[in-house]
């Protein structure tokens, strides 16, 4: 039944443009019961694990979004960064009036691999970030946690699905926890619940020689 108001909904979606003024208000009405239905259907509450990977820029700029959403809620929210560290992220400061009340911002990673140039350093404060992320995820005041680049981690090898899937079973039932970066191992993929690939179609960087800028980078 689900599947069947899926394809009208899609299909009313599709305002025709040579619609008369009767025609258009029959399918917006015909539009409004399926999405009423549709909602109707749709009524259960779970926490979810949600995983933004791809290419694309916004990974992590989409899951802060959420996390300033359960902020305004007055949620708990607790954000740890695997590779950022070695600055202080802008965003760290936009959050700071939660800081000590709702929020907890950790930068544990020391930057880019090509920056710190040592692997051993790497893998073991991935495991430091890890750990503590997991203090968290364990913690049901905490109903939203952000791991910011984990994916990375996996892709290089610092942490495996394995330990992150089993740190996740361990998460309370009504929390949420995002998992950013691009190359999510598909274990992690298929475990999630809500998951968005970002695609690359055009980059100022790489096609214009455009630096990374304040504001839209860091």
């Amino acid at each position: 039944m689900s599947s069947n108001l899926d394809n009208e909904a899609k299909t009313l979606s599709d305002a025709a443009p040579g619609l008369n003024d009767e025609q258009y208000q029959k399918k917006m009405k015909r539009r409004k019961e399926v999405q009423d239905q549709r909602l109707a259907e749709r009524n259960k509450e779970k926490g979810l694990i949600i995983v933004n990977t791809g290419t694309g820029k916004g990974k992590t700029t989409a899951g802060l979004g959420m996390v300033l959403r359960s902020l305004g809620h007055g949620y708990k929210v607790a954000i740890i960064q695997f590779i950022k560290g070695a600055w202080e992220p802008a965003e760290k400061a936009a959050f700071s009036h939660w800081e000590g009340n709702q929020l907890v911002f950790k930068a544990m990673g020391e930057g880019f691999t090509w920056e710190t140039q040592d692997r051993d350093r790497d893998i073991a404060k991935a495991e430091e970030a890890w750990q503590t992320a997991l203090t968290y995820i364990r913690d049901p005041e905490y109903r939203l946690v952000l791991l910011d680049e984990v994916n990375i981690a996996l892709k290089l090898g610092y942490l495996t699905p394995e330990t992150i899937l089993a740190g996740l079973a361990e998460k309370p039932e009504d929390s949420h926890v995002i998992l950013t970066g691009r190359g999510a191992p598909q274990p992690l993929i298929d475990a999630a619940d809500l998951v968005t690939e970002m695609t690359m179609i055009k980059h100022p960087f790489k096609e214009q020689g455009v630096k990374a800028q304040a504001g839209i980078e860091f």
